[in-house]
């Protein structure tokens, strides 16, 4: 296979890295939207939609942020200039802005219930689905993995076989979302539980994967960017979870 991997008709090209973008986003949000009809929600329309509102703006802003963080050697030598500042992005630093961004909102609306159960399976959807798209981009996306001898290895065009990382990442997903149904089969999980499992163990995942790219650490700190905000979102659950339980506010 040739990568990075297009669909073609006549002299039109489609990077089916675009296509598996546009489904990842279209059909998450399709499987969301058939879950809530399915499932009694205590928040209300209005509130859900300020709460997408606070999800967006943090995400983009966390995405971006953290993604710029990556590589702090380049911020005052941008390469390709100031629009460098505009494409970096990272699912971490979405994930985390996020989770801000609707803290705050709910917050300040006085929504007390969990919103994020809800979303977990279509996110596993659509992050699996984008991170397909991810594969299929090979070294343009910069996600592959560092070099390898073991025979599942893939050679995305420079002659060095690589750990598939978004395949990795693809059947984490998978797995997880799996126990998460069978886990909540046999007894159903208090409110935001399940969110709070899916992003604390997404978390852990990409904690560990990160040392198998060639991603450097930042100075002096032994760690990647990604990494210590993985930890960072790790040290926030581990306080949710051992905090008194008086507290009534459930978290996203």
């Amino acid at each position: 296979m040739h990568y990075p991997v297009e669909l073609a008709w006549g002299s039109f090209r489609l990077p089916v890295h675009l296509l598996c973008e546009v489904l990842a986003y279209s059909l998450g949000y399709r499987f969301y939207t058939y879950l809530r009809a399915r499932t009694a929600d205590r928040i209300s329309d209005q509130g859900r939609q300020w709460i997408f509102v606070g999800a967006a703006a943090g995400a983009l802003l966390g995405s971006r942020l953290l993604g710029l963080l990556e590589h702090p050697a380049e911020l005052l030598h941008p390469p390709g200039g100031w629009l460098y500042y505009f494409t970096n992005k990272t699912i971490v630093g979405g994930f985390l802005g996020g989770l801000v961004g609707v803290e705050l909102l709910k917050k300040r609306l006085g929504i007390t219930s969990s919103s994020g159960d809800l979303m977990v399976f279509p996110l596993a959807l659509g992050l699996a689905i984008g991170r397909l798209g991810c594969h299929f981009s090979g070294l343009e996306d910069g996600t592959y993995g560092s070099a390898t001898r073991l025979p599942w290895g893939i050679d995305f065009g420079d002659g060095v076989r690589r750990h598939p990382t978004n395949l990795y990442e693809i059947g984490f997903l998978m797995l997880l979302a799996s126990l998460l149904w069978l886990l909540e089969r046999r007894q159903p999980l208090p409110n935001g539980r399940r969110f709070e499992l899916f992003l604390s163990a997404y978390l852990l995942f990409r904690l560990l994967i990160e040392f198998f790219k060639p991603t450097v650490a930042l100075p002096g700190l032994g760690l990647t960017a990604i990494q210590w905000a993985c930890v960072a979102g790790l040290g926030y659950y581990v306080w949710l979870w051992v905090r008194p339980v008086t507290v009534k506010y459930r978290p996203i």
